[in-house]
C-alpha cells in the first residue's frame, strides 16, 4: 500500500495525471479598487441579488502562510472581495473588511527588512500590498499570541497592522461590531 501511495505521489509530482477539468481564468481581472491584485470575474447572470441597503462587514481569517514570492491567499481574497463587490455596484462605504492573522501567516506581516533578516526571502509580497489595503480601510489585525510565539514585535510589522491580544479576541470584537466571518 505504501509503495502504491509513493508511486501515485510521484505521478502527480511529474504532472502525468491530467486534472479533471481545466479552469479558464481568462475572465478574471483586477480592479476597480486594487489594480494589481484581487482578481475576480464578472457574473452577468446572477440570480442572488445584493439588496441595495446591504452592508457587507466581513472578517477573513488568515492562518496559512503565503507561498514563496506570492501574496498571502487570504489577504488577497479580502482584496478580491472588495474589487468584485465594487465592480458589481456595491457602494464602497457599504463594504468593511478586516483580516485577522495568526499562526504561520504571522510572518507575512513582517516588513521587508525583518522578512530578509529572518532569511525568508528578499521581499515580502504580502507586505507590498498591505499599505494599499490599509488606505482603503481594510483592518489587518495580528494575533498577539502568534506574534509572541514567533518572536514578532509591533516594530517588526508593516506600519498600520494592528496587534490584538489574540485572534480569538479580534474575532469576538469584530463580531460585536457587525462583522461576519467569511468561511473561506
Amino acid at each position: 500500500m505504501e509503495r502504491k501511495m509513493r508511486t501515485f505521489a510521484m505521478i502527480l509530482a511529474l504532472g502525468l495525471c491530467a486534472p479533471a477539468a481545466a479552469q479558464d481564468l481568462s475572465a478574471f481581472k483586477t480592479g476597480p479598487v486594487f489594480e494589481d491584485f484581487g482578481p475576480h470575474a464578472p457574473v452577468p447572470d446572477q440570480d442572488f441579488a445584493i439588496p441595495e441597503e446591504t452592508d457587507l462587514y466581513i472578517a477573513f481569517d488568515a492562518a496559512k502562510a503565503a507561498e514563496d514570492g506570492r501574496i498571502n491567499r487570504t489577504i488577497e481574497s479580502a482584496a478580491r472581495f472588495i474589487n468584485m463587490h465594487n465592480a458589481a455596484g456595491v457602494e464602497p462605504a457599504r463594504i468593511r473588511v478586516a483580516v485577522v492573522v495568526h499562526g504561520k501567516a504571522t510572518l507575512d506581516l513582517l516588513t521587508d527588512a525583518k522578512f530578509a533578516e529572518r532569511e525568508l526571502g528578499e521581499a515580502n509580497a504580502t507586505a507590498a500590498v498591505i499599505p494599499q489595503l490599509l488606505d482603503m480601510g481594510v483592518r489587518i489585525v495580528l494575533c498577539g499570541q502568534s506574534a509572541a510565539a514567533n518572536g514578532v514585535t509591533k516594530e517588526d510589522l508593516v506600519p498600520g497592522v494592528e496587534m490584538a491580544l489574540s485572534a480569538m479576541t479580534a474575532h469576538a470584537v469584530l463580531q460585536r461590531q457587525g462583522y461576519t466571518l467569511n468561511p473561506f
